[in-house]
């Protein structure tokens, strides 16, 4: 383990621990999971497998397991004290991280693995990906070329989808979002009912509160994640993705992005190299990278996509 310092030496609030210290801290259990659900459960351009499940994912399930049981014991001390009862109240965690990154196969997988302790056997997932507003709203506002920056998205309504987890509701919905055409599905929604343990993955969820605002929406979030790597190895699993996305999914005539299927790969490429530089990475640059300090952990990737470190706050 070492203690990092920040740029200009200042402290670290971080613990550093490389993979093999971390690997070794959570007691040894079999992997629940097979190399086909692994499979099934992993994003596009992801290498993860069994051993990096058992290495990282299952230590990190483990620690997130023990602060939910923890939180929970908190709040019913704290009804005791005041001699008042309440619903149990879900252990809120956030996800956030950079287009292709892999947040997305760490929400999913977490999401099973913390599902097996037994405390914590109702574990929900929702991405804010529901929570952009329309493509028809982005238009009129002139956003759609900033699909994925903080304006796009109906902050209000996914702040108040959380909290009412947060508060014990039953049956609170979301929007659902559709990958293939690009856009927010009409008049359907995900149903989270009372989890234990609600994770919410997107992009921007470690952000403070709006200018004028007072509360964000980690301010609701129990634990934060943050999935880190370096900017230029983002970049290329961001091209390598587009580019088995449109030998794939683009090539289905449904898809917003159809009218790449014809491309050659040169020129996909290159669409995929202009798509990075003008929104992704002034993105990741301007919003995300500058959330990872408010992270409670930072899972650090290296060039082939496997977690090398983990970064633990004091």
């Amino acid at each position: 383990m070492s203690d990092p310092t920040a740029q200009g030496g200042h402290p670290s609030p971080f613990l550093e621990i490389d993979r093999a210290e971390w690997a070794a801290l959570a007691p040894r259990m079999e992997t629940p999971l097979t190399q086909a659900e692994i499979v099934e459960l992993r994003g596009i351009g992801d290498h993860l497998d069994l051993v990096e499940v058992e290495e990282v994912y299952l230590p990190l399930s483990r620690l997130l397991s023990l602060y939910a049981e923890g939180a929970q014991q908190l709040h019913d001390v704290t009804t005791t004290f005041l001699g008042t009862s309440s619903r149990r109240t879900p252990f809120v965690i956030g996800v956030a991280g950079s287009v292709a990154v892999g947040k997305s196969t760490v929400a999913r997988l977490l999401r099973e693995l913390l599902g097996r302790w037994e405390g914590t056997p109702r574990v929900e997932l929702v991405t804010t990906d529901g929570f952009l507003y329309p493509n028809a709203e982005l238009e009129r506002r002139g956003l759609m070329e900033r699909k994925g920056f903080p304006e796009s998205y109906d902050r209000r309504a996914l702040l108040r989808f959380v909290s009412r987890v947060k508060a014990g509701e039953t049956e609170v919905g979301a929007p659902v979002y559709s990958h293939l055409e690009y856009d927010i599905v009409p008049d359907a929604e995900v149903i989270v009912n009372s989890p234990d343990v609600l994770i919410v993955e997107g992009l921007n969820v470690l952000q403070p509160p709006a200018p004028g605002k007072h509360l964000a929406l980690s301010d609701l979030f129990d634990f934060g994640i943050y999935v880190d790597a370096r900017t230029s190895d983002i970049a290329r699993w961001y091209e390598e993705r587009f580019l088995s996305l449109q030998r794939g999914a683009f090539s289905n005539p449904k898809s917003y992005f159809h009218r790449f299927a014809s491309l050659t790969e040169e020129q996909a490429r290159a669409r995929a190299a202009g798509i990075w530089a003008s929104i992704n990475e002034p993105n990741l640059v301007q919003n995300i990278l500058p959330t990872r300090q408010r992270a409670s952990l930072v899972l650090r990737k290296g060039p082939a996509h496997a977690v090398h470190s983990v970064l633990l706050r004091k």
